[in-house]
């Protein structure tokens, strides 16, 4: 995508991020950990403009679960509450075992889209997560055999790197979501999300996560430069400083300022269309 995108008003798509898992009610009381609490957040952010809705899931005790079963409870919850919105499941930012890797990728059905770390990084002092080529490969070759969309996770320049040395075989459009904030994510600043845009072959898909305070001003560049947007209390627990957050709060901002700079908000079909994914 261009800013050429950006000027024709191609439609933008939002993704909910809706409890990550990294922090907890510690951070936030209202946070969703239960699948009943995410797939209440994740009715109120479709309805407030999301199309995708990136899931975790949570053991009863709000840590972070990774096990099939856990992740199903969790994409049922969300379906019987939600009219049509696209499920995308995380494999990543993690240091958890190769193995329970795979398990979110086998519900049934598969979800529509998964995210794919790119390579080895850095979250604070939280985790440290290997990525090896080998693990990206192995999650890459089951999300092709299931028919799952990869959202190749680009926390760095050297993730760049490895997304366009894979670029062939991936099927079209690729779909690049770059990350800004701290540790070894990219420095926020427009001008780094400015390279990134600039240095994509033409056809491949984008979306922009910026952490904390950094989550309103890099995703409404992205909106600028034909992106797509991520928001949502996995990334940032506030509205503005000092104030706590809601998911379909932060939804609601990025589809108003979408709206308001020329770029309509992407229904969940027009979301499939655009990302070549197959269908609920």
């Amino acid at each position: 995508m261009t800013y050429d995108d950006y000027l024709d008003g191609k439609p933008a798509v939002i993704t909910a991020a809706l409890t990550g898992g990294v922090h907890g009610k510690e951070a936030h009381p209202d946070l969703p950990e239960t699948p009943e609490e995410i797939a209440a957040a994740a009715a109120a952010c479709e309805e407030a403009g999301a199309s995708v809705l990136h899931l975790h899931a949570r053991r009863d005790n709000g840590e972070r679960a990774f096990s099939t079963e856990r992740f199903q409870e969790v994409a049922d919850a969300v379906r019987e509450a939600t009219d049509d919105a696209v499920l995308q499941h995380s494999t990543g930012g993690t240091a958890a075992p190769d193995a329970l890797r795979h398990e979110p990728l086998r519900t049934d059905p598969a979800p529509e889209m998964a995210s794919l770390d790119m390579g080895p990084l850095n979250r604070y002092e939280r985790l440290t997560s290997e990525n090896t080529r080998g693990l990206v490969a192995s999650l890459h070759a089951e999300m092709r055999e299931r028919g799952i969309k990869p959202e190749l996770e680009v926390f760095n320049d050297g993730h760049l790197n490895e997304s366009l040395a894979i670029l062939d075989d991936l099927d079209d459009p690729p779909y690049l979501n770059f990350l800004f904030g701290g540790g070894t994510t990219s420095p926020p600043h427009p001008r780094n999300l400015i390279n990134r845009v600039e240095a994509l072959p033409e056809g491949v898909e984008f979306n922009v996560i910026g952490f904390g305070t950094h989550q309103l001003p890099m995703t409404t560049q992205s909106l600028l430069l034909g992106g797509h947007v991520r928001v949502g209390l996995e990334d940032n627990r506030y509205y503005e400083r000092g104030e706590l957050a809601t998911n379909e709060q932060l939804v609601a901002r990025a589809a108003r300022i979408a709206e308001e700079v020329g770029r309509p908000v992407a229904t969940p079909e027009e979301t499939r269309e655009l990302l070549g994914l197959r269908g609920r």
